[in-house]
């Protein structure tokens, strides 16, 4: 965790919704700006060794010329609960009235697999969320999350699942048959394709989320 930097954007010393958010190039104050409120505090998180720290088991790279997955996720979780949120909130005197994960692509697949390891987080945002991640379908299908979240947002650019990595081009419906599933549940859960693939208006796509989320 030595490499981690946490930036703080947005409002201080009153209370409104804490959105953690792992970022991949320091976006947050980007994405902060396009959020476009200032009744919110982002808490942006850099420095995460990517492949590793935001999946939930290891696999092999999925791709040609890929990195492989370390699955640390849950110890990652595990310093986020414990260390890095709190010790966040006490510095900054922050005063959370609820807290949101949220992340892009891998990221977004941990905001949603964090839902399964702590209760911390009741809304999740998801956006382009690399959820065909080998395994993470019949997982999220066969376990509980720590509790029901109050509400969770997922989206994806229209042309993401058009490729021919078979297992990428599973995102889509596997995004799909989770929405249906936490929809079963009794969830608000919100789901809506964006125009483009995966890499287009990531930051937009974040902030359109994040709002969602705060709503």
């Amino acid at each position: 965790m030595d490499k981690i930097h946490v930036g703080i954007y947005g409002k201080r010393d009153a209370p409104c919704p804490l959105v953690v958010l792992n970022t991949v190039n320091g976006e947050g104050q980007a994405v902060y700006d396009a959020v476009g409120s200032s009744d919110i505090t982002l808490m942006a998180v850099d420095g995460l060794s990517w492949n590793d720290d935001l999946s939930p088991w290891a696999v092999p790279a999925v791709f040609r010329n890929g990195e492989p997955f370390g699955g640390l996720a849950d110890s990652y979780i595990g310093d986020l609960v414990s260390s890095l949120i709190p010790d966040t909130v006490r510095e900054y005197s922050l005063r959370p009235s609820c807290m949101i994960i949220a992340g892009y692509s891998l990221a977004g697949l941990f905001a949603v697999y964090s839902a399964y390891r702590t209760d911390m987080f009741s809304r999740i945002v998801s956006v382009s969320g690399s959820l065909w991640f080998p395994g993470f379908l019949e997982y999220a299908l066969s376990n509980s999350m720590k509790a029901d979240p109050e509400k969770v947002y997922r989206s994806l650019g229209d042309r993401e699942a058009r490729t021919v990595n078979p297992v990428m081009k599973t995102v889509q419906d596997n995004t799909e048959r989770l929405h249906e599933h936490f929809l079963s549940l009794g969830i608000s859960s919100e789901y809506e394709l964006n125009p483009g693939n995966h890499f287009q208006d990531a930051v937009l796509r974040m902030a359109k989320g994040i709002r969602r989320s705060v709503l």
